[in-house]
């Protein structure tokens, strides 16, 4: 299922950048390091294609509720 661009933030992050750790894939937003880097310069095309995968693959801790951060 395709979101509409009005209902998703402007970007996956969620302050929770494991990239700066040295992660090749965000384990808080689910993008890859290069992804994350170029996002502000990508175009709108590129990060829906960003966002469809991240949404299918729903592994990031941006699909997970505070409780099972915790866990």
């Amino acid at each position: 299922m395709t979101k509409s661009l009005h209902t998703r933030p402007d970007s996956p992050c969620i302050a929770i950048c494991s990239t700066a750790q040295g992660d090749p894939i965000c384990q808080g937003c689910g993008r890859t390091f290069e992804e994350v880097t170029n996002w502000v310069v990508m175009t709108q095309a590129e990060k829906d294609v960003v966002w469809e995968r991240i949404e299918s693959e729903r592994t990031a801790l941006r699909y997970t509720t505070y409780k099972e951060r915790a866990l």
